[in-house]
């Protein structure tokens, strides 16, 4: 099987970015956006579904804006969204503290970050709104961190040299959606948002060429409903659940943004996810998920390994000159944080050269020793109690005493539908905001630019975008819910969960989940090379075809029924899956967090191919092969450069 028989060849995107200065593209696309008078906006409906902080966001704004907004979340209430388990921080280019920082050193380091695989212009948007995002969010009741005259703190985070990272401890990402979820409810009180709790997107309605709506099952009486709009947001996360071990929530899943894709949205960059370099490791066969511990850990915590391999002495009896603190040794520029694929690669390397501590050999040392000595227990509790309570008690182990043990773990995924500068996919009116998009991060992110990503998208650019497409529909009357191009997508749900429930065979979903997760470790995570993807692709499809003949999901559809929204989530995740595993056989290069053993330095860094693949790959959905469209990247104000942190 080679890469010529998974995929066929498609055309260029055109990413509808405004020409010239990508330093001054926002300013002027503003400035062009169409404009939907106050006294039209109550006749025009939004869709949003998700509520965590890009959706939050969203939905809130457009409210307050004026416009009718149906808002979505299979939560039983918003502020329960994912975006509450990001701990460490939130970037913004204010340029507070006298170190360096500005607009254009943010946009330096975020497409340095992704190692050149971010669209310019996109990056300068962030930027420049990170400024209000702090702002915004300071004002609606985020408790930042603050020094001691009042003014907010910030600290540093991995692949910077400055401090722009705002905190409000270790809670940050709860903080943010508390703040986002009561804007979002006062929207509700006031009747300009109506808010579905316990409601999973399962599909969308594409009518006319444009987004129209969404089919929706209640997950507590099962009854699924087809629900119109004039345009659609998908706020719906990432996938890095589709590695059965993550970081993310447990009911993090891909089906929204996935049943979008299979009705015609490019999916952009599948292959591309972030490991987490400070994560729990996997301690027992039975664990069912990873913990994130956050990177801001790694401003005073310092890791190591033992230099001798196979040491299995207490860290405590392991004398300095024993310990090798590889991250300081090999990138002594930015030392404890390096960037996360390069930090996990690194541990990753560690760990399989026989240096991994711990019970099962598969971590190393975060060591807050040195930190505590000097600047003493209390300002490290300060700084980062929750976090070390936290671990404490998921290990058992205390962190004030002996160091953390910490191992990559399936985290963030840069990859998502594809959009344009507008936030718009292939599909007209369907925008995606947040993780569930491919915006910003190219091939890896820096961290805290997933808050920042998320608040800009909801805040910030959706309320200027969407309406500029809305102005087009003024008049066009909404869609009526039994309408045969809604009709016909609520069939075709209903007969899918049933036949998830008809196949009666003797596995639960969530065993083939676990097995889907070990076939991607192993040939589809930090490391990866074509040989590995190729049995990927064969054990996926051998998987797939065990999953369609003996699945089991006991009870029934007309009830609350976990084994069957499990089950529609697996079944996603394998066709995801497969075309992850396409995704990085065809990209023949290492770029971020995408590293093909075949393409590295003399030193084992990430081998870039500018030349034939400095472009996002965007897959549209065939049922025979999938076809990978091309968006061209350029960079005219960070030049291209060999991406060094030493």
């Amino acid at each position: 099987m080679t890469v010529d028989e998974l995929r066929q060849l498609g055309s260029s995107l055109d990413p509808h970015t405004p020409d010239g200065d990508p330093a001054t593209a926002w300013a002027r696309r503003k400035v062009d956006y169409r404009l939907v008078s106050p006294l039209n906006r109550s006749h025009l409906t939004v869709i949003v579904v998700g509520t965590g902080l890009a959706g939050s966001g969203a939905a809130a704004a457009l409210g307050e804006l004026g416009y009718r907004v149906e808002a979505f979340t299979y939560h039983d209430a918003p502020r329960r969204a994912h975006s509450v388990a990001a701990q460490g921080g939130i970037n913004s280019a204010r340029g507070r503290k006298v170190d360096g920082d500005s607009v254009e050193r943010f946009v330096i380091d975020t497409i340095k970050g992704g190692d050149f695989r971010g669209r310019e212009a996109d990056v300068f948007r962030l930027g420049e709104e990170s400024a209000r995002v702090i702002d915004h969010m300071n004002a609606i009741g985020v408790p930042f961190a603050r020094e001691y005259g009042g003014g907010l703190a910030t600290r540093s985070f991995g692949g910077v040299q400055v401090s722009r990272t705002y905190y409000t401890r270790g809670q940050t990402g709860q903080q943010l959606q508390i703040a986002g979820a009561q804007a979002l409810l006062r929207q509700v009180a006031r009747g300009s948002v109506r808010l579905h709790t316990r409601t999973e997107m399962l599909d969308l309605i594409v009518s006319d060429g444009r987004a129209q709506g969404v089919v929706v099952r209640d997950l507590v009486t099962g009854a699924v409903s087809a629900h119109t709009a004039h345009a659609v947001v998908l706020a719906t996360g990432g996938y890095g659940n589709v590695y059965f071990h993550s970081t993310l929530a447990m009911s993090s899943n891909a089906t929204a943004t996935w049943r979008a894709h299979r009705a015609g949205a490019l999916f952009a960059s599948p292959s591309m996810v972030q490991f987490h370099p400070t994560a729990l490791p996997v301690s027992s066969p039975w664990q069912s998920k990873t913990t994130l511990m956050s990177e801001s850990l790694r401003n005073d915590g310092r890791v190591w390994v033992p230099r001798q391999e196979g040491d299995e002495r207490d860290p405590g009896r392991i004398p300095e000159s024993e310990r090798d603190y590889y991250l300081e040794r090999k990138y002594p520029a930015y030392g404890n944080l390096s960037p996360r694929d390069i930090s996990s690669r690194a541990a990753r390397e560690q760990i399989d050269t026989g240096h991994g501590v711990g019970p099962l050999r598969n971590s190393v040392y975060l060591d807050f020793r040195d930190a505590i000595a000097r600047v003493g227990k209390d300002a490290i509790a300060e700084r980062y109690g929750n976090l070390f309570e936290m671990y404490r008690d998921v290990t058992g182990e205390d962190p004030y005493t002996q160091p953390m043990r910490i191992a990559p773990g399936a985290h963030f995924s840069m990859g998502g539908l594809w959009t344009d500068y507008d936030l718009m996919t292939s599909i007209p009116g369907l925008f995606v905001a947040g993780e569930a998009g491919n915006a910003y991060h190219g091939a890896n992110r820096l961290g805290a630019n997933s808050l920042l990503s998320a608040s800009v998208d909801g805040w910030f650019t959706l309320p200027y975008s969407i309406p500029s497409y809305l102005a087009g529909l003024l008049g066009q009357p909404l869609m009526d819910a039994d309408a045969p191009g809604a009709r016909r997508v609520v069939d075709a749900v209903g007969q899918r969960v049933q036949r998830l429930l008809s196949i009666r065979g003797t596995r639960r979903a969530v065993d083939f989940h676990r097995s889907l997760g070990e076939i991607l470790y192993a040939r589809c995570g930090v490391s990866r090379d074509a040989e590995g993807l190729i049995a990927a692709i064969h054990e996926i499809d051998e998987l797939a075809a065990q999953f369609w003949t003996d699945l089991r999901v006991p009870g029934e559809g007309g009830r609350l029924n976990q084994e069957l929204e499990t089950a529609g989530r697996v079944a996603d995740y394998l066709e995801l899956a497969r075309l992850m595993c396409i995704d990085a056989l065809d990209r023949d290069e290492s770029c971020g967090a995408h590293f093909r053993i075949e393409h590295q330095t003399e030193g084992g860094e990430a081998l870039r191919n500018d030349d034939e693949w400095r472009f996002v790959s965007a897959w549209e959905h065939r049922d025979d092969l999938p076809v990978r469209h091309r968006e061209d990247l350029g960079f005219t104000r960070v030049p291209l450069q060999t991406r060094d942190y030493r």
